[in-house]
């Protein structure tokens, strides 16, 4: 059993099993090819010679030569340079005839040449030829190898018999087959003697090593020693400990390790890392309380390496105020004063998203626009504005202004933002008929935009208000070997995460979960107790194919009107799952309607 809180916590070092270590180079079966062809790519050209070398931790395991009649003229330039001609290959049997036997050498060695896509290319091209499976084997290139690993002032030129000399080969290449396959198995032992400088001591370092990744970044390799390769999150850090990059991956180690790898070609990421110097590991009993602690990191750290937003708290929500002429304004926190009679909506992802939400808002309820301070009944016969002159609010401002109007606008407006949907619906449906009808399609659109992002924030809002509501939520998911990952979740916030194995009891783990998950205050619906980023990686969670609830602390419930057909219908989300397999009897119970939305149901998702 495996119960977490949800509280920051860094693990410097783990140690890690032999398994997580890869293939020590000592272990590893190495066959050296060298091919003699006679020119040009495998489409136009045939093999006149095959040498290879198989060798381990430095042995000579075994030799091949061969040479092969490729069917067609030798080139006289090839054959003054090999010395192979049309008489040498004329009693030598045919490639279909040795292939079997090279390829039972290879075996499931790894396959080395200088060059290699040029020997692996010919060697690939001839088994579809001749109808046989290639390996596929893993494939070190020493030509590559050698230009990373050596300097540019140590030799002048990476070809073979230049590499050959510079390491003292016993062998020196002549262009036959076994001569120069001899040849660059000691110029791969040199080169392997000089990457274990630079930490390189497995297969899987060595084939990193030859990817296309900065010096810089490969002397920064250690950083992924000691890091656990389970889910969670890691956090790479400066000399000064301030965080750089946080991420997250069901495999620490593995995912680290590839920052240092022609895999990672993101420009900034290679900035970073060359400031990097550490990385703290935190492993997490699931992949949701990773990506939660991640939310969090980002936010309180700040990492300038992060393109998520840094900053989660700012995010604007449409607020219709509390005061004797209530009015729509772009607020970034949730007040406890919705006893008051403010309503929220939000959270946006920008205030131009706020903006364009409160004005089909107030298309389908004139209310006003101005900021200054009302008095609920006005005594100066104050002049009204240009919105109220073109029919758009109910000058309240103004003795004279209809303030029965104006109240009946804000209710229904309230009555909108407490999820009755439909009048800014039809507001928004009948304002784009008309402009089709005068063939403005592009100022159509734009209103078919608003009334998308209205929808979308409706039903977030409404989402993230069922779990801000919830004093305690326990749901559980079955994962692929049998156990279950167990979350805790209070007011919109993870309080707690488990992992319960196959074959065991998952009530008890549930049980010290409640005991031991985190003590969360409420905050103030819709807001959830945590960061609204947070709370919808959660809902994302609950809405995803074969989670369950085990506990409710109330029902799960939205009112029907509040978007979710509206988004569906304009195709911008797709509709939540509908897969919920309730199992606590007390949220199956019936809620009560709550506001002028009478359409309230019980529902068996956080969705519409």
């Amino acid at each position: 059993m495996i119960v977490t809180g949800v509280r920051t916590r860094v693990q410097t070092s783990v140690q890690t099993s032999l398994s997580e270590l890869g293939t020590p180079l000592r272990d590893v079966t190495f066959v050296i090819v060298d091919l003699e062809t006679t020119g040009g790519a495998p489409a136009e050209a045939g093999i006149t010679e095959i040498g290879a070398v198989r060798v381990r931790a430095g042995e000579v395991l075994g030799e091949f030569q061969t040479l092969v009649n490729p069917g067609t003229p030798i080139p006289p330039f090839v054959a003054a340079l090999t010395g192979i001609t049309d008489a040498t290959v004329a009693t030598a049997p045919r490639l279909g005839a040795v292939l079997p036997s090279f390829l039972e050498f290879l075996g499931d060695g790894v396959l080395v040449a200088h060059n290699a896509p040029y020997d692996a290319g010919f060697l690939r091209a001839a088994c579809r030829l001749h109808d046989h499976a290639w390996p596929d084997p893993a494939i070190v290139d020493t030509a590559r190898l050698a230009r990373v690993a050596l300097h540019r002032d140590e030799t002048r030129n990476c070809k073979l018999s230049t590499l050959a000399a510079h390491f003292h080969a016993g062998v020196t290449p002549t262009h036959r087959a076994l001569d120069d396959a001899r040849a660059t198995t000691d110029v791969l032992h040199g080169l392997l003697g000089r990457v274990a400088d630079f930490g390189v001591t497995t297969l899987e370092d060595l084939r990193e090593f030859t990817g296309r990744v900065s010096r810089s970044q490969r002397t920064k390799r250690h950083l992924a020693d000691g890091l656990p390769d389970t889910p969670g999150v890691y956090v790479f850090r400066d000399a000064q400990g301030d965080a750089l990059y946080v991420g997250t991956s069901k495999h620490i180690r593995t995912r680290v390790r590839s920052y240092f790898t022609a895999s990672e070609q993101r420009r900034r990421m290679g900035e970073m890392v060359r400031i990097a110097e550490r990385v703290d590991p935190i492993p997490c009993a699931t992949a949701l309380e990773a990506r939660v602690r991640e939310i969090r990191l980002i936010a309180s750290e700040q990492p300038r390496y992060n393109i998520r937003s840094r900053r989660p708290h700012t995010q604007p929500w449409l607020k219709l105020t509390a005061e004797p002429a209530p009015r729509l304004s772009i607020v970034r926190e949730v007040a406890d004063d919705q006893a008051s009679g403010a309503r929220y909506l939000g959270p946006f992802s920008s205030r131009q998203a706020a903006e364009a939400a409160r004005d089909l808002l107030q298309l389908a309820f004139p209310v006003r626009a101005c900021s200054v301070r009302i008095a609920r009944r006005p005594r100066a016969l104050t002049p009204a504005c240009a919105l109220a002159e073109l029919g758009r609010c109910a000058a309240p401002c103004s003795a004279g202004g209809d303030r029965i109007s104006y109240d009946a606008a804000v209710e229904g407006l309230r009555a909108v933002m407490e999820g009755a949907l439909s009048p800014a619906v039809a507001a928004a449906e009948a304002k784009m008929t008309a402009l089709v009808a005068e063939e403005r399609y592009e100022d159509a659109r734009r209103w078919r935009d608003r009334l998308s992002i209205l929808a979308e924030a409706s039903l977030r809002t409404h989402r993230l208000a069922t779990l801000a509501g919830a004093a305690e939520i326990v749901a559980a998911a079955p994962t692929p070997d049998g156990g279950w990952e167990i979350h805790l979740i209070r007011h919109g916030r993870l309080a707690g995460a488990a992992h319960a194995r196959p074959g065991t009891d998952p009530r008890p783990v549930v049980e010290a979960l409640v005991a031991a998950g985190d003590h969360v205050e409420p905050g103030h619906p819709p807001a959830p107790a945590g960061l609204p980023e947070e709370a919808t990686e959660i809902l994302r969670w609950l809405d995803s194919p074969g989670v369950r609830l085990v506990r409710s602390g109330a029902p799960i419930f939205l009112p029907v009107d509040c978007g979710g057909a509206t988004v569906t219908r304009l195709g911008t989300v797709r509709r939540a799952s509908q897969r919920w397999a309730i199992s606590d009897d007390e949220v199956a119970a019936t809620a009560r309607p709550r506001g002028p939305a009478d359409g309230i149901r019980v529902s068996r998702i956080l969705g519409a």
